[in-house]
């Protein structure tokens, strides 16, 4: 039993509820980094918030519900419409400006994940779907089958980018390889290529990132009491 209440973080909403002994249960929304579906941008267009993009997927829409959440190239949205092969979700412009979200067209492809429910296996590592900067791929080679990448990351993300460590881009739990002052590099091996966008991502593309979110609440410690 927790003798202190948890500091309040303002999470998405979403039907898997964790009963943490708390007085109040905690809605938990947690990816992996494991993408489920490649999915398909069927139509952009306005939308109650800033934007509405529907997206054709090979998921069960009977299993999603009005409400849900989905990591789509890392960013949870919230699902609000559904169709026989398709689902819709509003982007705020907060979210258009800070993620890739804001450059998507039709006929784009989106990596997509669903939330876990406990007992799931944690495949990837703790995502928490919320986009904390852009990289963009300096460079790519081949490498023994499989694809490196080298990742510019923005100035006020690199200290949270550590060797061997693990990232989210566009939706997917990878693992640094190298690190420097502003770049660093990724494995990408030929399956995850063939089931996600990184099989047509180069030069000069913009992946979502968000780090290691062990590493985010590390930092915060880590400051001078105020």
């Amino acid at each position: 039993m927790f003798s202190a209440p948890i500091p309040s973080i303002c999470w998405h909403e979403i039907s898997h509820k964790i009963d943490i002994g708390l007085p109040n249960q905690v809605l938990l929304p947690m990816f992996t980094g494991i993408v489920t579906d490649l999915a398909t941008i069927a139509e952009v267009a306005p939308g109650k918030a800033a934007r509405r993009f529907r997206i054709t997927t090979a998921y069960a829409l009977d299993t999603i519900a009005l409400g849900a959440s989905i990591a789509c190239n890392g960013c949870c949205l919230t699902v609000v419409e559904t169709g026989r092969d398709w689902f819709a979700v509003d982007a705020s412009q907060e979210t258009l400006d800070k993620t890739t979200l804001g450059s998507w067209k039709v006929g784009g492809r989106v990596n997509l994940e669903r939330p876990l429910k406990v007992g799931d296996e944690l495949g990837g590592h703790m995502v928490l779907g919320h986009v904390d900067g852009v990289g963009i791929v300096k460079s790519l080679r081949d490498d023994a089958g499989s694809k490196r990448y080298t990742i510019a990351v923005p100035a006020n993300l690199a200290k949270f980018v550590a060797a061997k460590g693990s990232v989210c881009l566009d939706g997917v739990s990878l693992t640094v390889n190298d690190v420097a002052a502003d770049c660093f590099d990724i494995n990408v091996i030929p399956h995850t290529l063939a089931v996600t966008t990184f099989g047509a991502l180069g030069p000069e593309g913009r992946v979502n990132m968000e780090i290691d979110c062990l590493a985010r609440y590390v930092a915060r410690l880590m400051q001078p009491a105020s």
